[in-house]
Order: structure tokens, then C-alpha cells, then sequence
């Protein structure tokens, strides 16, 4: 996949949701996972072409588990984008010390915390998260088939304690997409050390969703599309009584 591309996508979500404004500083959330790296490459790209200029920089939460982010100090000096990377004891707390059985929430809030610290401490007002279709037809499912909600990830929020806004403007590429991106551009995708991954109920929705393919080609983009475009919907209004 093509930078080109890429921007593409990421230009059709700003501008079908109105996801950077004139003078944000965003941090882009870097994880070293292929989505976050192609995230970075894109907003790096984005600021050349962007009616909305920013600032943008990189944050990475090492939870203490082992990995090795020395590729990624490179990588952001080649892309002109301050790297910052906050050492904490994650891993310890919910593996070592609570011994979570399923982990990735309090993992997911621990991080936020984190990120949300060095943010204020930098000075931005935007938090950029690598989140993809694939993860936003994901999150429908989970929420629908375990919360009995119709919910899924937002392109546009704000977090509630801080305020920062949070962003996600991969939500128009496919995951497919960003392994072949930083594949065909030799980027350093940095392994993920935690014990629980490709082992959670997400990974069950990923087999779901194949299933479901299999049946009808289509239903991946037709799903994709119900959510972005929400006016599409028929769903029942909440009655009260005597209405």
C-alpha cells in the first residue's frame, strides 16, 4: 500500500468528521504495532497537505514488559516528530501483582492514565489512536453480542477527566492495509510482549467476521459502511408508556 493512499483515507476521515482543527497539538498513541507506525507515517505526511495546520508528536507507554522501542528513535527523527517514551510498571501491576485472569481492560485504562499524564505534561490537546475498520467493525460486534449494545469506536471523542480530545483516523483503512504499508515500506514493527495477545475475545470476532465472509464477500464492507454512515439505520425509537 502506498503513502498516497493511505493519506487518502486519512483525509476522508478528517473530513467526514472534522478530526483536526487549526493549532492542535497531537500526540499520535505509538505502540510499534503495524497500525499505530502507519499512523505516524501518515500524520507526519498529512501535515504537508493538511488546511488545519498542528504540531504533532509521538508517545509510547512502555509497560515494563520487555519490549525493545530502540527502532522507533530512527524512525521519528527521520519523520521530523519528537518521540517520548514513558516507562511505567504496567506489566507488573496486572500480571506480576494482580495476576488479572483477563487483563486488557485494566491494562487499556492503566495506559490511557499514562498517556493522558505525559499529554498534559507536553502540552496536547489531541490524542491520535491507531485504530482501524477492522477494529471498529470488531468492537460493533463485541458490544452487540456481550454488552447487548449498539456501540462501536467513535472517530471523534473526548476524554472525560482531561478533556483531550481523541481522534482516530485510520477508521477508513483496513488492517490489511497497514500490514502491507509498513511491509512495502521495510518499517520496524516492534513485537508485542504481552502474554495475552491474539488470545481475547476480539480475536473470536476477527474469526466471526471471516465466517461470515465466507457466506457473502460483501458483508466486512457493508457492515463498515452501516456504521459510518448512521442515517442509513432503521432501528427501533425508545417508546414510553402513553406515548
Amino acid at each position: 500500500m502506498k503513502l498516497q493512499k493511505l493519506l487518502s483515507h486519512v483525509r476522508r476521515c478528517d473530513t467526514d468528521f472534522g478530526l483536526i482543527s487549526s493549532g492542535d497539538k497531537i500526540a499520535v498513541g505509538l505502540s510499534g504495532g503495524k497500525d499505530s507506525l502507519a499512523l505516524l507515517y501518515a500524520l507526519a505526511a498529512y501535515r504537508r497537505f493538511c488546511t488545519n495546520p498542528y504540531e504533532l508528536s509521538a508517545v509510547v507507554i512502555d509497560a515494563g514488559a520487555g519490549a525493545d522501542y530502540s527502532p522507533l528513535v530512527p524512525m521519528c527523527a527521520q519523520l521530523d516528530v519528537p518521540l517520548h517514551i514513558v516507562e511505567t510498571q504496567i506489566y507488573q501491576i496486572v500480571f506480576d501483582e494482580r495476576k488479572e485472569k483477563n487483563p486488557c481492560s485494566l491494562c487499556a485504562k492503566m495506559r490511557r492514565g499514562a498517556l493522558d499524564g505525559k499529554l498534559n505534561e507536553l502540552g496536547c490537546n489531541t490524542l491520535a489512536l491507531g485504530h482501524n475498520a477492522d477494529d471498529m467493525v470488531e468492537t460493533f460486534l463485541l458490544s452487540l453480542v456481550y454488552e447487548s449494545r449498539l456501540s462501536t469506536l467513535s472517530p471523534k471523542s473526548y476524554l472525560d477527566r482531561s478533556g483531550i480530545k481523541l481522534i482516530r483516523p485510520l477508521l477508513y483503512t483496513r488492517e490489511k492495509e497497514t500490514a502491507a504499508f509498513v511491509a512495502e515500506n521495510n518499517i520496524t514493527v516492534i513485537k508485542n510482549p504481552c502474554p495475552a495477545d491474539g488470545a481475547t475475545k476480539r480475536e473470536d470476532m476477527k474469526e466471526l467476521i471471516k465466517k461470515i465472509n465466507g457466506i457473502a464477500p460483501f458483508a466486512f464492507d457493508n457492515m463498515h459502511s452501516a456504521l459510518v454512515h448512521p442515517e442509513r439505520n432503521n432501528l427501533l425509537d425508545k417508546l414510553r408508556r402513553g406515548d
